[in-house]
């Protein structure tokens, strides 16, 4: 539901508004020759300008005039108004208050939803693969007898030339080359494979088509290259020296780790599947649930999640352009993959409250605080530092609630 509540104020009213303000602002104003509060209009006109006492007033009328505009629409809004100025100029304001809810929710059928919840299995080759990526960690860099073999580590001097004259970014010096790795283009490594210590050899290659520097896309080159050592890994056996390495308790044998990697990966994909499933559920639970929901309300969604996004990145170091530049994208399409993800949020969230409404879902102040000091023990951090980050007491108990609605949902009963 959207209710639009418009405010019309004539030029004296308007004119008092203006004049209210400049007193406000003249009080802070720094002009040469004059103490605070006591400069002429004109000249303070003069000095910062018409417009700052014109928004000044408006800014104050639209706070003072909120809850009248409020009782006006009759509904109790999901955010913030939109405010649309009309008319603005010294002497008239107009402006309207866009309020909007979702209102007449009808649940449909929210349990035995009739979802199946998977069980996590792990296969042999699973473990037998996070086993070898343990001893991969653990593998010690040798030096290695004999020719150079895909896996192995080529020390390596190149330097590469186009039409015979060197090209800038085309050489190295004891470079340390992992056979496999596809560091350099195609055909490099491969040209290495067999080559022997002190052993030198000419590759004739062509860079890719789509290489990001121009002047080498498709162009045909001849590397250099000398080989002056070749190192393998190492893996270590599993013996007692191993384990005491990899200091798992309670590991101590092959049979042991195997257990434990199988445990860790199951519960890890448990994890997951659990995730999948109560947003199977929670979604199942959307579709039969009727509601209609403003375009407006889903674009202030999505522009919350871009700024919380965008945020994240700068937090990285990474700046919106600089972003856009290397993902090769735009805000205009990332608001449009965002969209769909801040609808799916808004249901949820309404389904969600309506499940507490109708299950009289209630939190104590008891249960808030078992949940914060089991929050202050994981993290070890302290009960006003967990406040701090969740907001009060209030939104503990709220996420509670969320979270007792969504098992009445996953729940078969």
């Amino acid at each position: 539901m959207k209710k639009v509540v418009n405010v019309k104020l004539e030029k004296e009213e308007w004119v008092k508004q203006q004049d209210k303000a400049f007193e406000k602002l003249n009080k802070k104003a720094k002009i040469d020759g004059f103490r605070p509060g006591k400069a002429p209009r004109d000249v303070y006109e003069k000095h910062y300008g018409k417009q700052e006492i014109i928004f000044e007033a408006a800014n104050k009328v639209i706070n003072d005039r909120y809850e009248s505009a409020l009782a006006e629409a009759g509904i109790v809004p999901e955010m913030e108004p939109k405010i649309d100025l009309i008319k603005c100029d010294e002497n008239e304001l107009e402006f309207s208050y866009t309020f909007m809810a979702v209102t007449n929710i009808e649940l449909g059928d929210y349990k035995n939803l009739g979802i199946k919840k998977e069980e996590a299995k792990v296969t042999k080759k699973e473990i037998e693969h996070e086993i070898h990526h343990i001893l991969e960690r653990f593998a010690e860099i040798v030096e290695k007898k004999g020719k150079v073999a895909n896996g192995d580590i080529a020390i390596i001097d190149f330097e590469g030339f186009k039409d015979g004259t060197p090209f800038e970014g085309g050489k190295g010096t004891n470079y340390q080359l992992e056979i496999g790795s596809n560091t350099f283009i195609p055909g490099f490594e491969e040209g290495i494979v067999g080559m022997s210590k002190g052993e030198e050899k000419d590759l004739e290659l062509t860079f890719p088509k789509d290489y990001h520097d121009e002047s080498l896309k498709g162009q045909k080159v001849v590397f250099k290259v000398k080989v002056n050592e070749v190192k393998q890994r190492k893996v270590p056996k599993m013996d007692e020296d191993f384990f005491l390495d990899l200091d798992m308790p309670g590991v101590n044998s092959k049979e042991e780790l195997e257990r434990e990697i199988e445990k860790q990966l199951k519960d890890h994909k448990q994890h997951h599947l659990d995730e999948d499933y109560t947003f199977k559920v929670l979604d199942e639970a959307c579709k039969n649930m009727k509601i209609d929901i403003e375009d407006e309300m889903i674009d202030v969604e999505t522009n919350a999640m871009y700024d919380n996004f965008i945020n994240n990145m700068k937090q990285q170091g990474i700046d919106e352009e600089l972003y856009y530049n290397y993902s090769g994208t735009t805000k205009d399409d990332m608001l449009k993959k965002m969209r769909d993800e801040a609808l799916r949020r808004m249901k949820y969230r309404y389904l969600l409250n309506e499940v507490v409404k109708q299950e009289k879902i209630k939190v104590t102040d008891k249960e808030a605080e078992l949940k914060i000091d089991e929050l202050t023990s994981a993290y070890n951090v302290t009960r006003e530092e967990v406040l701090k980050e969740l907001g009060s007491l209030e939104a503990v108990k709220y996420e509670i609630m969320m979270n007792k609605a969504i098992e009445v949902i996953k729940s078969n009963k």
